[in-house]
């Protein structure tokens, strides 16, 4: 006697659990970002914001409190987050975190995902002309080939 599987519908359940979100305050970032938390609502995930707070030692040296700016970002990023989480109260529910890690973008993004075992990436495009030579973060990410990278326009 064989014994037959049920095929019933399963709603989305093995889906991401962490969903991380580069942001640095352009408006492709935050875009990426509301994006990402459109997925992880969906997803009942765990969206991680991740902002890297660049390290200038030569700008440290040169007298420029680089520390005090990039934690200046960081916080309006944070306060522009909370506000937007406020405006959708009851409607849109998504359970966030904010980190910051330093580094570069790419480095400090990677670092961020494998330190919150990131199911999923999401950036923003870059509008830099230099990244066709260097290549972009969100390029990048993806050639590392370690978790599915969305890059939003």
């Amino acid at each position: 006697m064989t014994e037959q599987r049920s095929q019933r519908f399963e709603r989305g359940t093995d889906g991401p659990k962490v969903i991380v979100a580069g942001v640095d305050g352009s408006a492709s970032s935050l875009r990426a970002a509301a994006y990402a938390s459109g997925l992880a609502r969906r997803q009942n995930a765990l969206l991680a914001i991740v902002y890297i707070q660049p390290m200038m030692p030569v700008g440290a040296a040169l007298g420029v409190p680089i520390l005090d700016t990039t934690e200046e970002i960081a916080e309006g990023l944070v306060a522009e987050i909370r506000a937007a989480t406020e405006q959708v109260q009851g409607i849109w529910e998504v359970r966030w975190e904010f980190h910051t890690f330093p580094g570069d973008p790419f480095g400090g993004l990677v670092a961020a995902a494998d330190d919150l075992k990131a199911d999923a990436v999401v950036v923003g495009a870059s509008q830099s002309a230099g990244h066709r030579i260097v290549g972009s973060v969100a390029v990048r990410l993806v050639k590392v080939g370690r978790w599915p990278v969305t890059v939003v326009p």
